[in-house]
C-alpha cells in the first residue's frame, strides 16, 4: 500500500531524471520548506527538496565549518558528489545560518545555472511580515518567469495553489487515521508519504494519496500499537531510526519537524490577490523555531498535536549544532513535563548510531511500565 511512496523516496534522483525526460520541464532544487511551491507548480517546474543521504562523507570540510549542523553538511555533500547533477536551478527561502551556507557554497562551487535567494521575514509575529513577504514573492515570481520564458498568470497560480492545497488536505486526512487507538499506518509509512511529497510531482502524489485513502479505512493492522510516541525537533527523514523505534513496541503517531507536519499542516486561503494569499499561508504555518519569536507561539500547536494524538512520550531530536532548536528544546521539554508527558532527548549526526540509540530508546520505553517515576 505504501510501496509507491517508499519507491519515490528511495529512488528520488531517478524519478526526477525520468520526470524531466518525460515532460521536458525544469527541475529546481530547494532548501527549506518555506520556498513557495505554488509558484513553481504554476510554472510547470518540479520542486525537489534537497536532502542528505545519511552516509559518511568527507567532501564538505573545505566548504563549510564542521561545527555546522550535519543536515546542511550532508545536503551539500550530495551536491558536491554530483547526486543532483540533473537540477536546472537551486533556490532557498532565507532560513537558518547553516543551511544558508550550504546553499551559498553550492551556488559558488557547483553553479546550477539558475539560482535565487528569497528573503523571508524572521519576525513573523508582526503584521508587517505579510506585505513584506508578498513583495518578495512578486520578485521570485518574476525571476521564475524570466527563467522559464513565460508569464505566470492568475489561472496558473490558481492551479498551483489548488494542487498544493489538495496535497496538504489529503495528507491531513491520512494523518487523522493516526489518531485512532490502532493507527492505520506506522510512523515509517507516514514518513515515506510525507517526504516523498517534497520530491515528486504534486499532481502524481495526489493520485497516490487518493488511492491510499480509499484503502486505509479497511486496512487490517497486524501489529500492536504499543507506546504512542511523537517526534519533535529538527529535520528528520532517517527511515532507519524510525524503523528501529517502532521495532521496540512503539508507534510514532505524530511529529513536528520540517520534513513532517510543518511542511503541509495548513493551506492557502483564497484571496483576490494570489500572492498575498500564498504569503499568508507561509507566515501562518506552524513555524520553525528560527522564526518563532519573540514569543514561542508554536508551543500551543505542538501541545495540541500531542493531546489530539494521545501521545504518551516525546522523542526530542536535534541535529547536532542546530542552534534554533537547541534554544527551544529546554522550554519545550518543560512544557511537556508540566503537562505530564515524558520526553527523551537524542542528538543526530550525519549517520545515526542505531545500536546506541536502540538501547537508549528501549530504556525510555521501559519507563512507561513505571509511571510513578514521572
Amino acid at each position: 500500500m505504501f510501496e509507491q511512496f517508499k519507491e519515490w523516496y528511495t529512488n528520488r534522483h531517478d524519478y526526477a531524471k525520468a520526470w524531466k525526460e518525460r515532460t521536458g520541464g525544469k527541475v529546481l532544487g530547494y532548501f527549506c520548506t518555506y520556498v513557495p511551491e505554488e509558484i513553481l507548480v504554476a510554472a510547470n517546474v518540479l520542486p525537489v527538496r534537497i536532502l542528505g543521504a545519511h552516509e559518511p562523507q568527507d567532501v564538505t570540510e573545505p566548504h563549510i565549518f564542521a561545527m555546522f549542523c550535519p543536515f546542511c553538511r550532508d545536503c551539500l555533500a550530495q551536491g558536491l558528489k554530483g547526486r543532483f547533477d540533473y537540477l536546472d536551478g537551486l533556490t532557498i527561502a532565507q532560513s537558518c545560518l547553516h543551511i544558508r551556507q550550504a546553499y551559498t557554497s553550492w551556488v559558488k562551487h557547483i553553479p546550477p545555472g539558475f539560482s535565487y535567494y528569497m528573503y523571508y521575514p524572521h519576525g513573523i509575529q508582526t503584521p508587517h511580515a505579510y506585505p513584506y513577504l508578498r513583495s518578495e514573492l512578486e520578485e521570485f515570481k518574476t525571476a521564475v518567469e524570466q527563467w522559464v520564458g513565460r508569464k505566470i498568470t492568475d489561472a496558473d497560480l490558481d492551479r498551483g495553489i489548488e494542487v498544493c492545497n489538495k496535497n496538504r488536505r489529503l495528507m491531513r486526512q491520512v494523518y487523522e487515521l493516526r489518531r485512532q487507538d490502532k493507527p492505520r499506518l506506522t510512523g515509517l509509512e507516514a514518513m515515506y508519504m510525507a517526504v516523498s511529497s517534497q520530491i515528486v510531482d504534486k499532481a502524481e502524489h495526489n493520485q497516490a494519496l487518493e488511492a491510499l485513502f480509499k484503502e486505509l479505512p479497511s486496512r487490517k493492522v497486524d501489529r500492536e500499537t504499543g507506546t504512542r510516541l511523537m517526534i519533535l525537533g529538527s529535520e528528520d527523514d532517517d527511515t532507519e531510526f524510525v524503523k528501529m523505534c517502532e521495532s521496540l513496541g512503539a508507534t510514532i503517531v505524530i511529529d513536528d519537524h520540517c520534513t513532517g507536519t510543518r511542511a503541509f499542516w495548513n493551506e492557502v486561503q483564497p484571496q483576490e490577490d494570489r500572492l498575498a494569499a500564498i504569503a499568508a499561508r507561509y507566515i501562518d504555518r506552524p513555524p520553525c523555531p528560527s522564526k518563532d519569536w519573540p514569543e514561542r507561539k508554536r508551543f500551543a500547536h505542538i501541545l495540541k498535536l500531542a493531546k489530539d494524538y494521545n501521545v504518551e512520550g516525546v522523542l526530542v531530536i536535534q541535529q547536532k549544532f542546530c542552534d534554533p532548536h537547541e534554544l527551544d528544546i529546554p522550554a519545550a521539554r518543560k512544557m511537556f513535563q508540566d503537562n505530564g508527558i515524558p520526553t527523551y532527548f537524542l542528538e543526530f549526526d550525519v549517520t545515526v548510531p542505531i545500536g546506541q540509540f536502540k538501547t537508549r530508546v528501549e530504556a525510555f520505553l521501559e519507563t512507561f511500565a513505571l509511571p510513578d517515576l514521572f
